[in-house]
């Protein structure tokens, strides 16, 4: 072998750390041939079996299995392209196990039960579009009969979770709590029933819009009453009732002189409707979830809102 030193199977053994019966089965497989061999019959190993071997430790601590190697020492297959392959697939095992890490976390911390450790494994390990599929199944049920309103695509981007790769635990009870809340059938039709009131409210323009714009009114006008401890029935409460329901008319495309009390009664039940405590809990799992600001409870400032309306409309 022109004067290449050669070395047996237990030298090359002691040379790599493997263990004999490993650089057989190497060699039965094809994967680290022997140079030569002996006229007794025994195997002789080169310095290029020794890079042989290295390169398959390599390999084997990154995950690749034995015929993918081969095919790579072989030539028949790219290095390059076996490794994006093997690198895409253990980013959806590290993201996998991230998650499992997440939920593992959020059970010790909460003292779940094994009913509750399987809902939330099986909900935290949906993939993206198996969560998507929830979420678009959810939200087509609230906005039924909306679909094709110009602002349906942006609000329901607005109200859907997206679950990051690399979730912390409360993002992972967020996402269990919201997934579960999102099945409840009365949860879905109280949504609903808003949805197409407030159509009914603004059918000509953005229906989607009109709670976050009934919010933002409510909340610049009510919050500075709440916090100087004002009454709903009292008489200071009057000019922002009055500015609130002037706002709501102009909404509806109606002066509110024109039957006062019938926007009265119209606006009170608007404002409970939307007071549901589910809603804002939907609403403070998704800012969890998406890692957006948490948003401030309306329900003060809501109830505070319909009692004045209603003490403000003359019993029947």
């Amino acid at each position: 072998m022109n004067g290449e030193t050669l070395y047996s199977i237990g030298d090359l053994a002691r040379r790599t750390g493997l263990t004999v019966k490993a650089i057989r089965f190497y060699a039965d497989t094809g994967i680290v041939p022997p140079t030569d061999r002996t006229p007794a019959g025994y195997r002789r190993y080169g310095a290029d079996a020794i890079a042989r071997i290295e390169l398959v430790r390599t390999r084997r601590e990154l995950g690749l299995d034995l015929a993918t190697i081969r095919k790579v020492m072989d030539r028949e297959a790219s290095l390059t392209d076996v490794a994006a392959t093997h690198a895409e697939a253990l980013d959806v095992q590290i993201r996998v196990l991230r998650q499992r890490r997440a939920v593992l976390t959020a059970v010790a911390r909460r003292g779940s039960t094994p009913q509750e450790l399987g809902l939330m494994h099986k909900l935290a390990c949906l993939s993206e579009a198996e969560r998507q599929c929830l979420v678009d199944d959810f939200l087509g049920a609230v906005f039924d009969g909306l679909h094709d309103h110009p602002a349906f695509a942006a609000v329901t981007r607005s109200l859907t979770p997206e679950l990051p790769d690399d979730p912390q635990p409360e993002q992972i009870e967020a996402w269990v709590e919201l997934a579960e809340l999102s099945q409840n059938e009365e949860f879905r039709s109280t949504l609903h029933g808003m949805a197409q009131d407030l159509a009914a409210d603004r059918a000509t323009d953005d229906v989607t819009g009109l709670p976050r714009i009934l919010a933002e009114a409510v909340r610049a006008q009510v919050t500075p009453a709440l916090e100087a401890g004002v009454e709903p029935h009292s008489a200071e409460a009057e000019p922002i009732v009055t500015a609130l329901v002037a706002h709501y008319a102009r909404i509806l495309g109606s002066p509110a002189s024109h039957d006062p009390h019938a926007i009265y009664r119209r606006l009170a039940a608007r404002l409970e409707q939307m007071n549901d405590p589910r809603r804002d809990r939907y609403l403070c799992l998704l800012a969890v979830i998406n890692n957006w600001p948490a948003p401030g409870s309306l329900e003060p400032a809501l109830t505070w809102t319909a009692q004045a309306l209603r003490t403000r409309i003359p019993q029947r």
